[in-house]
């Protein structure tokens, strides 16, 4: 269980998160929604550990996220950022191996590499795991990343926007690994979405935000109705039903 109490983040004196308090109770799928600069990503780095807030505090499970050591954190929760900066003559295999550091510490054992063949098999990577990573595509070096962070084996997994960039095909497989990681590997994901139609179909729980606050915290169900989502986008979203899912159509 992540328990997030009271966390506030300033910038040179403007609010970016403001008191969010949340509990996130293990496995499934949470997406974070809202529009461009409600907080969604610097929660999560938060949760990571990338960024100090200036106020309250985390636990995962029986840790204090502030206060454990970071080997210990790096096999409870893992995180794929929005933004990469590697060398692009490495391999898509050697990429993957990095999210194995925590345990290796780079000397990779046989189970470690059985780690690496899981990450690469449950992303379709196989084909690619030794091409360099400027030999792909953007949509498949957008899975590697993932991969990598999947590798990590960790029961929190953080994903900040892993649609970014990708066109129809690439997104659907990407949300259906996504779904996959909390339905046939038990993973606690959360996830930072801007598309609210994949969020509602693919989600168990979506988290609204707004000005640096959780604004909505509900099923998808009760997310995606009309009022709620124009309250937080200020568009009006007009919600059809499309079997047992809805559909906000805002274009």
């Amino acid at each position: 269980m992540i328990r997030i109490e009271g966390i506030s983040k300033h910038y040179r004196q403007v609010p970016v998160l403001e008191d969010v308090n949340l509990t996130i109770a293990p496995g499934g799928v949470i997406s974070l929604i809202g529009p461009n600069g409600a907080g969604k990503s610097t929660l999560l780095s938060v949760l990571a550990r990338l960024v100090k807030p200036d106020q309250g505090a985390v636990h995962i499970d029986e840790l204090n996220l502030h206060e454990c050591d970071s080997s210990v954190l790096a096999r409870r929760i893992a995180m794929q950022r929005q933004e990469h900066h590697f060398v692009s003559r490495l391999t898509v295999r050697e990429l993957v191996s990095f999210g194995r550091f925590p345990y290796s510490r780079g000397r990779l054992s046989a189970e470690d590499q059985e780690k690496i063949d899981h990450a690469l098999a449950f992303l379709d990577l196989q084909p690619f795991a030794s091409r360099y990573l400027d030999e792909l595509s953007g949509g498949q070096r957008q899975r590697v990343c993932i991969a990598m962070t999947l590798c990590q084996d960790t029961p929190y997994v953080l994903l900040d926007e892993p649609l970014n960039n990708l066109d129809m095909k690439n997104a659907v497989l990407t949300m259906k690994r996504v779904r996959g990681m909390a339905d046939e590997l038990g993973k606690t994901v959360v996830v930072v979405l801007h598309d609210i139609n994949f969020a509602s179909v693919y989600s168990d729980r979506i988290i609204a935000m707004k000005d640096g606050r959780v604004v909505f915290d509900d099923t998808p169900a009760r997310i995606m109705q009309g009022d709620c989502l124009q309250d937080i986008f200020d568009i009006p979203v007009q919600v059809t039903a499309v079997g047992e899912k809805r559909i906000g159509v805002y274009f």
